[in-house]
């Protein structure tokens, strides 16, 4: 698995990209996997 570099995790698999003003916020796969 490749974990891209200018992404932030959370313990619970919640992952931020801060890019110019913006913030984008998302799950893992792993979340979404387990979540439905």
């Amino acid at each position: 698995m490749i974990t891209p570099t200018e992404l932030y995790y959370s313990k619970d698999h919640i992952w931020v990209k801060v890019e110019d003003n913006q913030v984008r916020l998302g799950i893992t796969d792993y979340a979404q996997t387990t979540l439905g």
